[in-house]
Order: structure tokens, then sequence, then C-alpha cells
């Protein structure tokens, strides 16, 4: 831990790339874990697929409006650190999670590789939603089009300003800090392969990760990490 402060106060920029081990602390579950969103469900990658959204746009909205948003969920002690260290360093933090909540903790520079679940909007006319509108009807009161969340369903690409703002930030940092994922989903665990080679790079996750580069792996409940920092 000592050696990721002190690399922390070294850098000048720094990268965190944050999965759902970075949310569990705040009450939002993973999803392939034995506690996490899949566990005990049948086909629940149908469920969060494209082809769901068109085909049975109904059971696609009762799925997500009842097992993925978590308004009430509060930003803990990982998010808080991030952005506390923006404060004073050039920070981005690329996530896959959809929660919003570095944006809640105060990170300003923050790519939301997968989407948000609190940016929505309409598929006809394609006028922004508010989560809360959303929450409430996927039928948008305006034009009567079907309202969706902007996240990447199965069967979708990830947008090409989420990777160009990732890989912009990749080759920048000299510092890369994996947090709260086994970093084994594509593309994701794909963007340390643009990196400034120079770049040095910790994982902290409380199962070892591994990774076909020399990096520094700290094997600990990402809570307790940051809060010493």
């Amino acid at each position: 831990m000592n050696n990721l402060k002190e690399a922390i106060k070294q850098a000048e920029h720094i990268v965190f790339l944050t999965g759902a081990g970075v949310s569990v602390p705040s009450g939002i579950p993973d999803y392939r874990s034995k506690n996490g969103l899949y566990a005990g469900m049948s086909s629940p990658e149908y469920m969060l697929s494209h082809t769901c959204l068109v085909r049975e746009p109904e059971k696609f909205y009762q799925f997500v409006t009842e097992n993925m948003y978590y308004p009430d969920a509060v930003p803990n002690t990982i998010h808080r650190k991030m952005a506390e260290i923006e404060a004073d360093k050039n920070v981005t933090v690329i996530t896959q999670n959809i929660d919003g909540l570095h944006e809640k903790a105060g990170s300003k520079k923050v790519v939301n590789f997968h989407g948000s679940l609190y940016h929505c909007y309409c598929q006809k006319c394609g006028r922004s939603v508010s989560a809360s509108d959303y929450l409430q009807s996927d039928i948008h009161a305006d034009c009567g089009g079907v309202v969706r969340p902007d996240v990447v369903l199965y069967e979708e690409a990830i947008s090409a300003s989420a990777i160009d703002q990732s890989l912009a930030a990749i080759r920048e940092a000299d510092l890369i800090v994996i947090v709260g994922t086994s970093f084994r989903v594509s593309p994701f665990c794909n963007l340390t392969d643009y990196r400034n080679k120079k770049a040095r790079i910790f994982a902290v996750n409380k199962e070892r990760i591994s990774l076909p580069y020399p990096f520094e792996m700290i094997e600990n409940d990402a809570v307790k990490v940051f809060a010493e920092i």
C-alpha cells in the first residue's frame, strides 16, 4: 500500500480503471459472484441485450428498473478518494460501472465506458429523458417513443467517443491503477495495451489478477487500501 501511496504522490497523470468491485461497498451488487445480479437468474444476458430491448421492451424495462437502479446508493471511500486525488493531480477515471457514483463523489473526468443508467433518451425523437422519469415509464410523454438508458447492451458496440477518450488518457498516464475488476472483459481489458510503456501499473483487487506485463498487485479490499491513501 505504501508503494501505491508513493506512486500517486509522484505521478502527474493518473488513470483509474474501475469495475464492479468498486461499487459493491455502496450496496450495488456485481454481476457474476454468488450474490451478484445474475445469481439464480436464467438468461440474464438476454434480458440485457439489444434483441430483448427491441423484441420485448416491456420485459427489458421490468428487468432493468427492478434490478439495475440503486438511486439511493452513495459513493464509498474508493470513489471519494479518487475524487480527492483529482484536486491535486490530472486524473481520469475510466469505469465499467453504469451507476454514476464516480460523478456523485465529485470526479470531473469520468469516462463511462459502458454508458450510464442515469443518461436516458427516447429512441424515437432522440431527446434526453431524466432517469427519474424513466423509472416511472419507458414511454416518452412528448412523442410516445420508447425510452432507454444510454448503456451498452449485449450485441451493442462501445461508443467511439468512450474509446477515444480512454485511449487518450491511457497514452498520457504515467500511473495506471486497476481497481475492483478481474480485468478480463474485452475491450476494457485491452486498454492498457496502448499505455505509455514507462507507466507504472498497480492492481487493487480481492482476488489476484493476471496481466501479460509487469505490474504491482495489491490483493486486498480496495476500501481498506484507499482509506490509507
